[in-house]
């Protein structure tokens, strides 16, 4: 009897291990063969059965087992997988391209994928269109003020206002296009449709903000016009970005020139960083705030001088308080100082102009 039950506690425990052993190299066969993000294009053929879907994922790496993926497909009633053409990541795993697959492809050959980046201006973006679709720079840059366009806009959008209209902005949808990277059916894609994907977001990115902005002393003009300097006068550091605010705002306050040198180079249509001659310094223009003969004292620009990142967005809205009136950045280290009074700040400047190469 004892002898029996011996066996029986043998034959148990090695049912057991076997259960165990069993399950840990089922859900091991699930796992990615492949620790890559890279994509992968498969072809599933009309009528494939899931025996030859699984054969071609073998093929193509994606999958470590096809018995498994077969009783994977089996126990979950995956069995309505669809033919297309795939594009699917090493380390997809079995559960989650069983999911695509059954899905159905959305893959498109022709798609076209653009990068729209922070702190570029409307001249950059319609670089960036024309580099990869089929239109021109000219056409970008004709419907960014286009009228007709415009107005339809300003019906659809609560925070783009008449203000856009002003006929001295160089281009009107400046700022209000948000930088991200955008997917579209093929470069045949228009400029309107490419615009209107961008002003979307903006909206979705500014919605959260409605109600501090509707209660903001600037108005959303402004604000843009603000957070766009930002952009272009700090690195990406939240705390930096809200101490730059605070030094235009505070300026703002007390009547006194922003002195940004970016809206100087915005005025004169310079898209890169560069130290700049006297009579560019002083270009007279409503988006220079460099001038010193009082005309820009206590103003922002006309307008917004580049696309903006939600963290300039948020800093120009909710920027920190502070008493700072100055401040100057090493670019070498990509640090960035903040002074109450102009002696302080014209010491680190000396210090600092073999280093920002008079910049």
């Amino acid at each position: 009897m004892k002898k029996l039950k011996n066996i029986m506690l043998g034959i148990l425990i090695t049912t057991t291990i076997l259960i165990v052993v069993g399950c840990c190299l089922y859900n091991f066969s699930l796992t990615p063969p492949k620790n890559s993000k890279e994509l992968v294009e498969i072809e599933i053929p009309n009528k494939s059965s899931v025996k030859k879907i699984a054969s071609i994922l073998k093929e193509k790496n994606l999958i470590r087992n096809e018995k498994i993926f077969l009783i994977y497909t089996k126990l979950m009633n995956k069995t309505s997988l669809k033919a297309g053409t795939y594009k699917i990541a090493y380390n997809t795993g079995v559960k989650k391209i069983a999911d695509i697959l059954e899905e159905g492809s959305t893959y498109n050959p022709d798609e076209v994928v653009i990068t729209f980046k922070e702190g570029k201006t409307m001249r950059d973006i319609a670089r960036t269109i024309e580099a990869n679709t089929n239109n021109s720079y000219d056409s970008v840059i004709e419907k960014s003020n286009d009228i007709e366009y415009i107005n339809s806009l300003i019906e659809k959008y609560w925070f783009i206002t008449d203000s856009i209209k002003n006929d001295e902005l160089y281009y009107k949808l400046e700022g209000y296009l948000f930088p991200d990277t955008y997917a579209f059916k093929n470069k045949d894609v228009s400029v309107e449709e490419i615009f209107n994907k961008m002003i979307a977001e903006m909206a979705k990115k500014l919605e959260p903000f409605k109600e501090e902005i509707n209660k903001n002393k600037l108005s959303i003009h402004e604000i843009l016009t603000l957070a766009s300097m930002v952009e272009k006068e700090s690195y990406d550091n939240m705390e930096e970005k809200k101490n730059v605010a605070s030094v235009f705002i505070n300026r703002l306050n007390i009547g006194m020139s922003l002195g940004s040198d970016v809206t100087a180079l915005y005025a004169n249509k310079i898209d890169e960083s560069r130290a700049m001659y006297n009579q560019e310094l002083y270009k007279k223009s409503p988006y220079n705030t460099r001038l010193t003969d009082g005309s820009m004292n206590g103003k922002l620009p006309i307008g917004p001088i580049a696309t903006i990142s939600i963290k300039s967005l948020e800093s120009a809205i909710k920027p920190n308080e502070t008493n700072y009136l100055f401040f100057i950045a090493n670019i070498k280290t990509k640090e960035t100082f903040f002074y109450q009074y102009s002696k302080d700040f014209e010491a680190k400047k000396v210090e600092l102009k073999e280093v920002n190469r008079g910049m």
